[in-house]
Formats: structure tokens, sequence, C-alpha cells
């Protein structure tokens, strides 16, 4: 096989596998994918090959496969369309008949026969001497929306699909004041009050849904809050949790569990001198200490736990309930008592247990139960606030992260439909110039579509259970993922691309069903069919005023649109008070985040982004003249500016309010800076009260109510 031929041959296997063999960066060039990477990362996926001699029977061995599946995993059927169902078949069996049996959701069944000769043919191929054909089976009568099974059988053989019937789009609400509503933003760990510990919990996150109501808003927005290694093995971002499907603990309130006025030991725990000498320092500390402060609030829960066991509550019986109706959740306390005990990660745990078999003597049941605990009176906890902010028309808009911890919860349990020896990072673009590595496992497309996506649906389900409005992570990743092949750098990473519209239909059923909006994180160098795609099935998209200003410092940036979610930063960026001084340009220069050419190049465009930033607000009535050094009158201008738009939301950053100008994180640092750690600078009975907070959201709020003066 000569070099051209073979490697013609490996792009076609590559895209048999979804793997794009080239990609368009940043800077709008073609890179083409190295051979070594897409060897490296077809390997992973499952093909059979180690060399380049190996391709042409892995090539025809899997075009065999794909045509000798009669039916696809999974079909999409969109409401008011017709139903088509892909049926390949070998010309030899024209003759046949279908026998047909459609289950649906509710359990009705609809049994029928379909001669093959009846079906109209849209493609042929022939491989290996034998002609095969591909027809649409048209199914009669309406769908309901759902989750249904078609089993149809050929030839004595058994043959399934599942048959997603979704909306085209997903939930929005009815035209009204939602229309122009505005929130605020704040991660849970930095919402800390004189009633919390070392770092903000649920109680605190109740309290500011009540205050937003309050002023007039209607949305409170935050970052993940999902289970997370407790103790020594905390990780601290939130984008890489253990589980999708669990609460992290460490946000429950000690002083709201029911059980602690019925426990005197936990009572005196809480009331000792050592414990509160603890707390008084955790929350005198400027950082979250995650580790200390779990292992202060585990010694109460403990005591709680053993008490409800001891006992006969009924709260004990609506834990059990709780357990058996939810049982992901006593499979991960299983796993963390597991984990406890062998204090190794479970890729190193003996067998059978890393490949996800637990007996009773694998931990201890002590360990056991207190997870089992923490995760129900966090399910509480969270509910109890889900419920008490639809009371008060406010919207807890959480977020979805794009992957978890390869030593998590997750990747142990689904093992199977996760990518090994492989991970998701970026290609490198002007900021990160070598690329980044995300430090998490793809989920394998085919095997995520052979499971018939039990995974997917019930993380998105765990979050609209409590979300009104869900934002996903990363929404490039519906439709590609960058995947870097174990030991490779990210810069020899390649795409590997998902079946987007059988997600976008489990999003848009699932989003129908809980009647949540969804927001698609789709800032930075976004493939040109995203955003259409996003349009198309009603996902709302992200205006960030720092990347219009930034696209083109020299122009003022196009208002947000109605189909948005507004704001003037994210948690990956500088507060606004960093960003218009400049201050953030000497901090990256000294993280090594930039060089001192590009920070020149920055404060030029800085200077230019300003000047005709100020003077388009200026022209606008939002800034009285020679007001640019005045930081507080430049954000609340740049705020007017959001909320005299069309969009949908406009989310302010609590903490750009009182000028803040130190980051929550920096990506692409670790040690270099506290990342996800730092508490807001005010406890909240402080910052609720501060005349630039209450004056700035009384701005947005005005704004927000009244007819947009937006015609631009």
């Amino acid at each position: 096989m000569n070099p051209a031929s073979g490697t013609r041959l490996l792009h076609h296997l590559s895209r048999l596998y979804g793997l794009q063999t080239a990609y368009y960066d940043v800077s709008h060039r073609r890179q083409p994918a190295a051979t070594e990477s897409l060897l490296a990362a077809l390997r992973s996926l499952g093909a059979p090959l180690m060399t380049l001699h190996d391709i042409p029977l892995a090539w025809r061995e899997k075009r065999q496969t794909l045509w000798r599946q009669p039916l696809e995993p999974v079909t999409v059927y969109w409401d008011n369309r017709p139903a088509l169902i892909p049926v390949r078949l070998p010309s030899t069996a024209s003759d046949t008949t279908l026998d047909c049996h459609l289950k649906l959701e509710t359990g009705e069944e609809r049994r029928w026969q379909q001669p093959a000769t009846g079906m109209p043919v849209v493609d042929t191929t022939e491989i290996e001497g034998i002609r095969y054909v591909a027809s649409q089976l048209t199914l009669t009568g309406r769908l309901p929306r759902g989750y249904h099974r078609l089993m149809v059988e050929i030839a004595g053989e058994k043959h399934e699909t599942l048959i997603i019937s979704a909306p085209v789009q997903a939930y929005l609400p009815p035209s009204g004041p939602e229309d122009r509503s505005w929130g605020v933003f704040l991660p849970l760990y930095a919402l800390h009050s004189s009633e919390s510990g070392g770092g903000g919990n649920f109680s605190d996150l109740e309290v500011l849904t009540a205050w937003v109501a309050e002023m007039g808003g209607q949305t409170v927005a935050t970052l993940p809050f999902l289970a997370t290694f407790p103790g020594d093995n905390f990780e601290n971002s939130p984008y890489l949790p253990v589980s999708r499907r669990l609460w992290n603990e460490f946000y429950v309130d000690i002083n709201s569990v029911p059980e602690l006025a019925e426990c005197p030991p936990a009572r005196a725990i809480l009331e000792s001198t050592r414990f509160q000498t603890e707390l008084r320092e955790l929350q005198g500390s400027s950082l979250v200490d995650y580790p200390r402060q779990m292992a202060l609030k585990r010694r109460v829960l403990e005591e709680l736990c053993r008490y409800l066991f001891s006992g006969t509550s009924r709260r004990l019986d609506d834990l059990r309930h709780f357990a058996e109706t939810h049982p992901a959740v006593a499979d991960y306390a299983r796993f963390q008592a597991t984990f406890e005990k062998q204090r190794l990660p479970w890729r190193s745990w003996p067998q059978p247990l890393c490949d996800g078999t637990l007996t009773e003597n694998d931990y201890d049941e002590a360990d056991e139960r207190y997870h089992l605990y923490a995760q129900w009176l966090a399910h509480q906890q969270l509910e109890n606030v889900s419920q008490r902010a639809d009371q008060r028309g406010v919207h807890l808009y959480l977020d979805l992260p794009v992957g978890v911890h390869p030593d998590g919860y997750d990747a142990w349990r689904e093992l199977d439909i996760f990518v090994p020896d492989s991970s998701v990072g970026s290609p490198p673009d002007p900021v990160f110039t070598r690329g980044q590595d995300w430090a998490f496992a793809p989920l394998h497309p085919e095997k995520t579509r052979e499971q018939g996506y039990c995974y997917t649906i019930a993380y998105l389900r765990h979050h609209l259970r409590f979300a009104r409005i869900l934002r996903i992570d990363h929404v490039m990743g519906l439709h590609r993922l960058f995947c870097i092949p174990g030991g490779m750098e990210p810069r020899q990473g390649v795409y590997l691309r998902y079946p987007a519209e059988e997600l976008y239909a489990i999003l848009a059923l699932e989003s129908q069903r809980h009647q949540a909006i969804i927001v698609g994180e789709d800032l930075g160098t976004v493939p040109p069919y995203v955003k259409p795609a996003m349009k198309r099935h009603g996902l709302q998209h992200m205006y960030v005023l720092h990347y219009q200003l930034a696209a083109n410092p020299r122009k003022v940036p196009p208002p947000p649109s109605h189909n948005s979610v507004a704001s003037l930063n994210t948690h990956d960026m500088p507060p606004f008070a960093a960003f218009w001084q400049e201050t953030d340009i000497p901090e990256r220069l000294r993280l090594g985040l930039l060089d001192k050419a590009s920070a020149r190049a920055e404060r030029q465009n800085f200077r230019n982004m300003k000047k005709a930033l100020s003077a388009f607000l200026q022209k606008r009535g939002w800034l009285q003249p020679n007001a640019e050094g005045d930081v507080l009158s430049i954000l609340r201008a740049c705020l007017s500016f959001l909320a005299d738009s069309q969009a949908r939301i406009v989310l302010v950053n609590l903490e750009d309010l009182w000028l803040e100008t130190q980051p929550q994180n920096v990506p692409t640092t670790r040690r270099e800076y506290p990342n996800w750690q730092r508490k807001a600078r005010y406890r909240f009975e402080e910052l609720c009260q501060m005349p630039e907070v209450l004056g700035t959201l009384n701005i947005v709020n005005r704004l927000r109510k009244q007819e947009s003066g937006d015609n631009d």
C-alpha cells in the first residue's frame, strides 16, 4: 500500500469512527490531523489496528459492521414530521417481511408487518460481493413525545432501535415579563454569611433568592455544585466533579438538619470550644479551605447519621425510600465508602472492584450510611431552595459541566461508555499557545448510543429537577470534542464528532417536560454550524460584552439579541473593574500567560476599545462626559446598555458591583492562583445593604421593566 492511498484509507476509516481529519483554527487556518494522532484516536475508539498496514482490514470490518446492522441504535422523530426509520438489508432479503413491534414509553404496544419491497430505497452499496440496500420504514400514526422502543424481527433475528420522539425546540415560557428579566451571579462557595461556615451553603442560596426577588430580579445563577471527592482529595474545580448525577455535601447547612435538635452528641460537637475556634478561623479566611471545612462538617454529620440509623424515626423510612427510588445514590455511597477503605483511585483497585462489582466486605457500613445520608440531606435542602425560589418567581440557573473527574464515580460506574486513554481539551490559540488539556475522558459516541443515552438522560434530569434554567457548558460538545490521545500533547489532538441531532432531541424533550430554559455556552471558537443549530432547537446563546469588545476593539458592540443571556463577563474572566483599569494585564504577565509584546498589544487594544465604548455610552445618555475614569459610572453605563437591550435575561456578577478586581478563576493555572476558592469580599449581610450594589441593581431593574429602547 503506497503512502498516498494509505492516508486516504486512514481518513475514510477515521470518518467512519466520527473523527475529523482536519479542522480550522481560531485564525481560520486549516489544521490537518497527524497520522499518529488519528491512529491513536482510532485505537482508543476500538478500531482493530496498530499500524498503517492494519488500516485496509479495519476499514472493511467497520463498513461491514455498519451495513450489517439493520437498525441504528437510536432514531429521532421530530414532532409533526414523518417518522422514517432507516433499515439496511442485504439485497437477498428483498422479499423479507419485517415483523414490527413498537413499545411506547407509556407501555402501549403496536404490532404490524411490513414487506421489505414496500419500503423506499435511499442508498445501496456493495461489500465483499454482497449488495446492501438502505430503505426507510415509515411508522403510521402519531407518536407521543417520549422514549420508545421499536423491535423489528427480520428472518428470525430481532433488532431494536430507541426512538426519541421530541419537540423541535426546547422550552421557552409564554411571552410576558420573563421575556426581559434579570438576575445575579455568584459562585455558591463564595457566597457566605455570618451563619455559614468557611464557605456558602444551600441556606445562603435560599436567602440570596429571597433578596433577589425583593429587588425585582427573577434569576439566581451559580457555578456547578456537584459531588466531588471529600477531604484531602478535594478537587477545587466545579467543572471536574466525580459525578453529574449527585450533589456536593459540602454545601449542606448543618444547622438546618432536623436531626440536630434531637441529637445531643452532635450539638455538643457544635458547641465545643475546639469546633467554634476552628469555625471562626475558617470564617475569617478570605479563601475556602475545602478539606478542613468538610472535615469539620463531617464530624457533625456522622453523629447525626448514627442517631438517625439507631432509632425508628419516620425520617429513617424516608431515607430508605429515597435510597430505593434513587439507586445511583446508594451505589455512589458504596463507591465512596470503598474509596475511603482502599485509599486509592478506583483504577488502582483490585479486581473485580475496579470493574464495578462491590460486596458488603469491600467497605465499612458506617461510611456507606454517611454518604447516603449526606446525599439525602443535600437533595432535601436543594429541593427546599428550588421550591421557595419558584414560589417567589425566581429561577435557579444551574450549570452542567462538559465532563467528569477520571477517578470519580461516573467514570467508574459508566466505564464502558467513556473513551479510554484519552482526554478532552482545546487546540492551540493566541491565548493558550500550547492548547489545553481539561483532564477528563470523552464519552464514546457509539457506545453512548448503544446504551440508549441512559447516562445523558439521567444527568440532565438530575439538574432539571431543580433548575428552571440550565447552562450547557461548552455547547460545542453536542457536535464535537477535541480529544487528546494518551501520552500526546494538546496540539496533537483530533476532533471527535457526536450525533448532535440526537442530543438536541433529548435536550428539547427534557427541557419541555421540566419547563426549563436551555442556555448554550457558545463562547470562543465556535464552528459555523453550531449557532444555527442552537437557534433551530430553541437554545439561548450567551452574549458577553467582554468577548464582543475584544472581537473588534475599535467598533461599538452589537446589542444582544432576544434569544440571549447577556452579561459583562464570566467566571473565567477578570472582573469588570480589573478589565477596565487594565490591572489584569500585569497579573497575567506575572503568571506567564502573556509576554511583554502581547501585553503591550492588549493595552493598546483596550485603549481603542474604551475610547469607542465611552463615546457610544455617552451618545446614548448612559455615561456623563469625562466620566471614563469613574469605574462605577462606566460599570453602570455598560449594564444599562445590556439592561435596555432585547436580551431575554441579563445576568449581573455581584462582585462587579463593589468593583472587585480579583478573578474567581484564571484558566490554565493551578498552584499559581487560588482558583475556585476566593470568597466574596463581603458577607451577604453587608453586600445586600451596600449603596453601590443597591443603586446599580435598581437601575438594571428599572430598565428591564420598561419597554426596550434598543432599536439598533
